[in-house]
This record gives C-alpha cells, sequence and structure tokens, in this order.
C-alpha cells in the first residue's frame, strides 16, 4: 500500500520505518526540514536499537521516503496521523495544536477513497473534531493508538501485544477496518490479536495503561519508603508479591520514579479528561500518584546529602545516566538529570555518564559536567549514584569501580546491582527501600 506518516517525531520515525520494513511504500513528512534532511539520508535522528538499520533497509530499498511538502502525499491511500500531543504549559491538558495543523495540511490533498488514522494520544472526543475536520473529503477515519516503549519501539511494533482499532458504526467503520486489516495483514496472519471498538475507548486505552503503570510504580515506590522505616527489604517483598499473577512483576520495581515524554505526560492528561467528565475520584487518585514520584526524586537528593555527611558542597559526586530509561537517548523529564540538578544546585561537582545521551543532555544543562566513558566519570568521586539502568552500568566490575573513586559510597536508585557483590568489593551500598542493605534510612558512610 501507500502509505503516508505525518510527523516525524519518535512515534512517526518508528512507525514509517516498521511500515516499510512490512512491505509498504511509505512517505514521511514533517514541517522540520533538518530532521526531513536527516532522515532522507538515511540517518536515524534518535537512538532506538534496531531503528537505524531499518531506517538504512528503507531508504536503500526505495520503500521509505521523507519529505516537508504536503502536497507529495495525494497518492497516499492511508495517512497515520503520528505528531506531538506535549501537556499544554499551562495545564494539564493535551495541546492539540499540532494535530489540527497536520489536518489541515493534509485536507486539500485528501481524497474521498482515503483512510486517516489518528495514532497520537490524544483526551477523548478528539477523534470526532478530526472526523468532522474531515467530513467534507469523503474519506474515513480510524483511531489506532500506538503502545510503543523506549527502547524497545522497533519490536513493539513489529511484533505488537495487540492492535486496537476505534471505528465508526456502519459502511464507513468496516471500510476503515478493512484498510486497515490491508494495512497490518502480516501481524494478523502471524496471530496478533486485534480489538475492535468506538472512537472514544480506542483515545482511552493508551493513556488509561500509561495511567495504571504510573499507579503500580508510585505504589511501589510508596511501599518502599515505608520498608525503610520499617526495617524491611521492597525488592524481596515485591519478588513475593510478583508471584501472586493478580498482580505480577512487571513495572514493580521501587527506585527514583518515572519520567519520559510520555507516563508523566499522559497521566496529567487522564486526570484532567476525568475531571473534566466530574469523575473526580480518579483527578484526586492520580494526583497523588504524581506527587509521589516527584517525591522520590526529592528523597534520593536528600539521601545523597545525607550520604555526604549533611552538605553536597564541593563533593565530588558521579551520577550514572541521564536518559529516562536504559536504551534511549530521550532526556525529557528525566528522574537522573532531575537529582544531578538538586545535588549541583547545592554546590556539588556533579559528573553525569551516559552511554547515548550525554551529547544531548550538556546543552540543556550546563551546570553538569558529562563523561561517555564511565571509568573517566568515576576517577576521584566521594559518592557514586546509580540513576539510570544501562547494561553497561549494572554490569560494571565493583572491584575495578571501587579502585577509581576516592570514597566506595554508592547509591543504588534503581536497585539494580548485586548488593551483595558490591559490598564483598568494598563498596558501602545504600538501595530504595532496602533497610536491611544499608538502606538510605540507616545510613552507614562516614564523611
Amino acid at each position: 500500500m501507500k502509505i503516508s506518516v505525518i510527523g516525524a517525531g519518535y512515534l512517526g520515525t518508528v512507525h514509517a520505518v516498521t511500515l516499510a520494513h512490512m512491505g509498504h511504500d511509505v512517505i514521511g513528512l514533517d514541517t522540520d526540514a533538518a530532521r526531513i534532511a536527516q532522515l532522507s539520508n538515511g540517518t536515524a535522528p534518535f537512538h532506538e536499537p534496531g531503528l537505524a538499520e531499518l531506517l538504512k533497509e528503507g531508504h536503500d530499498g526505495g520503500h521509505l521516503t521523507f519529505t516537508t511538502d504536503p502536497a507529495e502525499l495525494a497518492d497516499a491511500e492511508v495517512h497515520f496521523l503520528c505528531v506531538g500531543t506535549p501537556q499544554s504549559k499551562t495545564a494539564n491538558d493535551s495541546d492539540l495544536s499540532f494535530l489540527r495543523s497536520a489536518i489541515e495540511s493534509l485536507l486539500p490533498h485528501l481524497h474521498s477513497d482515503a483512510l486517516v488514522v489518528g495514532k497520537s494520544t490524544v483526551p477523548v472526543g478528539t477523534a470526532g473534531v478530526v472526523e468532522s475536520m474531515i467530513s467534507a473529503t469523503g474519506a474515513v477515519l480510524a483511531w489506532n493508538p500506538e503502545f510503543l516503549r523506549q527502547g524497545t519501539a522497533v519490536k513493539d511494533s513489529l511484533v505488537p501485544d495487540r492492535l486496537v482499532y476505534g471505528i465508526a458504526e456502519g459502511e464507513r467503520g468496516a471500510k476503515a477496518g478493512a484498510m486497515l486489516d490491508a494495512v497490518y495483514a502480516s501481524l494478523l496472519e502471524r496471530g496478533t490479536p486485534k480489538v475492535v471498538t468506538n472512537f472514544a475507548t480506542a483515545e482511552l486505552i493508551k493513556v488509561s495503561a500509561n495511567a495504571f503503570l504510573a499507579l503500580k510504580l508510585s505504589y511501589i515506590n510508596a511501599v518502599g519508603e515505608f520498608c525503610e522505616q520499617a526495617g524491611a527489604d521492597v525488592v524481596q517483598l515485591a519478588q513475593a508479591l510478583g508471584h501472586d499473577d493478580r498482580i505480577g512483576g512487571k513495572y514493580f520495581h521501587a527506585g527514583i520514579g518515572f519520567g519520559g515524554g510520555c507516563l508523566p505526560k499522559d497521566l496529567r492528561s487522564f486526570r484532567a479528561q476525568a475531571q473534566s467528565h466530574g469523575v473526580d475520584s480518579l483527578d484526586e487518585m492520580f494526583s497523588l500518584v504524581d506527587g509521589i514520584n516527584a517525591d522520590a526524586r526529592y528523597r534520593t537528593a536528600e539521601t545523597a546529602v545525607r550520604l555526604c555527611g549533611g552538605s553536597v558542597a564541593g563533593r565530588r559526586i558521579t551520577v550514572l545516566g541521564a536518559s529516562f530509561k536504559p536504551h534511549t537517548d530521550d532526556i525529557r523529564d528525566s528522574p537522573a538529570l532531575d537529582v544531578a540538578a538538586q545535588l549541583a544546585s547545592q554546590g556539588a561537582h556533579v559528573t553525569v555518564s551516559d552511554p547515548q545521551a550525554a551529547d544531548t543532555a550538556w546543552l540543556q544543562f550546563p551546570q553538569l559536567a558529562f563523561e561517555r566513558d564511565v571509568t573517566v566519570a568515576l576517577n576521584g568521586a566521594e559518592l557514586v549514584l546509580l540513576l539510570t539502568q544501562w547494561p553497561e552500568f549494572t554490569t560494571m566490575d565493583p572491584a575495578q569501580a571501587a579502585a577509581l573513586v576516592q570514597r566506595p559510597v554508592i547509591l543504588d536508585g534503581r536497585n539494580a546491582l548485586d548488593a551483595v557483590a558490591w559490598q564483598s568489593a568494598g563498596w558501602d551500598y545504600h538501595g530504595i527501600g532496602r533497610a536491611g542493605l544499608g538502606s538510605t534510612a540507616t545510613s552507614r558512610a562516614t564523611v
């Protein structure tokens, strides 16, 4: 099929390259001329495992092109809307201005046999607005929410755990569903589950899923704080709870909280939507979740101060991790950088190491020093904080690392290290919610 993807950000780029890999002829559109030039040269604009290889494959095979001219989309049978819907600068609501602009640029080139597909995460009711905007063209609409996770986005696109079609009733909905079946034929043939809903349900699925994950993460972080005070170990507690199949062990790791461009934004959008529909209980619940997440960062910074004897002024601190999670260079709302910046504001000399995000982060955080080479970053450190669980950090030899630092004290903000191994190598190990292993509540560090 001839498919257009409007928006060449994270979602749009991944969706375009994976559709081309499925055998479609794909053209990507964006207003950012520099990004389009980069993509047209076959160069990935951000780090995502597997993306660069699929981009080169589509570029070299001639199945994937990019443009800034909407007129070049006129021959496409299907148009995917993949533009950003960031949080409003003045409220928790989503900013839909990019979505409206994308549709307006498409309208002059939209023919009656075409399908428009929304993939962006939007407030409930947005599909109805989009449908009214395109109704005069005769094109039909579907809402097909994305469920990509940064670090595994290519796999999530090629081997999804489900496909959701939000479509209208009657003939128009049947046409939209049939065209989506053609787009995803290779996935459906492999048995990927398909869930067909109305527009409102499809719009709510993604934001509801992210809100629930935020709830689960904040719950175990709050329990971790309880464990610190009670002398318990949150890692062992979570392992035991995870064996209950009603609860499960995924997204159940206490630490410094979540970040990124999706979870915080979607959580706040969910609150705003619930409030606008009179469901105050959800608004209140997720307001608490948001607060627990913010508190996790502050408590981590406070713990670092305690481990330095009550002040970090003039102390050399190494932070392992800049991206909000491993396997991506995305630093949006990064808990690691938030904590690092808090410590720097109190006078610490903070060096941040990250295998992918250092080049991006230093422009936004000039008060921090950045070093790709972790051995250089560790040299002379008086306190080490593991804040993003990159394999490069979690698999380090603790004995070799101890030989580099001035003072072998580590705060494992993700509970990702083998505490016994690090202690055996001479480290004063402190986890989150791990009172029996040098917890943040029972500091043994010396000044």
